[in-house]
Formats: C-alpha cells, sequence, structure tokens
C-alpha cells in the first residue's frame, strides 16, 4: 500500500521502493510515537507522504533530478500532465487533514 501511494506521487519505481524502504525504517524508529488514533496504513502513508516532501525539497534545493534511462508516457500533453500531478498532490493534502471516517471514505 505504502510503494503504491508512493510511486502514484513519483512515478519512479526505484524512488518508490527507496522510499517505501525509508518509510517503514521512520516507522520502526518512531513505533513509541504511535497513539493509535489512526489506522497503522494512514501513520505509514503519512510518514511516506513527509518523506516524499523532504526528497522534493531536496531536489529543488539541488535544482537537478536524477537521470534514469526510462522516459515517463502521457498520453497527456505536458502542461496537462503537470496540472493534473500537482492536483493530485493537492488532493493528497486536503485528505490528509480530514479525520478518520472521512479519510476511510476517500
Amino acid at each position: 500500500m505504502v510503494y503504491k501511494f508512493l510511486l502514484s506521487l513519483c512515478y519512479e519505481e526505484e524512488m518508490a521502493e527507496e522510499l517505501t524502504q525509508e518509510t517503514f525504517y521512520q516507522a520502526v524508529r518512531t513505533s513509541k510515537k504511535y497513539d493509535g488514533s489512526c489506522k497503522v496504513s494512514t501513520w505509514l502513508c503519512q510518514i511516506a507522504k513527509h518523506l516524499w516532501y523532504r526528497e522534493m525539497e531536496r531536489r529543488s534545493k539541488r535544482g537537478t533530478s536524477e537521470l534514469t534511462d526510462q522516459i515517463p508516457v502521457s498520453e497527456l500533453p505536458p502542461d496537462e500532465y503537470l496540472t493534473l500531478k500537482e492536483e493530485k498532490i493537492e488532493l493528497f493534502r486536503k485528505v490528509h487533514v480530514l479525520d478518520e471516517t472521512a479519510k476511510e471514505i476517500m
């Protein structure tokens, strides 16, 4: 679930794998802070999301991104693809602030 969530954010399998590993590492490290107020999967996705944001911040500070031999394929024009991706991120942010019942419904 965490891997698929991260893959939907970054569209890079390798990056999603690395962030998934880091997510579980951080979860084990901070497991005493988990208070049970949400599902474990929600908690893990929150950790993953914060790690993704941190990675995006690192990339923007470097001004570059990793080169890969994979070319993202999209049927949408680049501007529409970017808009869709930004809207998806905004949706995740809005869902994050909802109460648990509303999150489950979403």
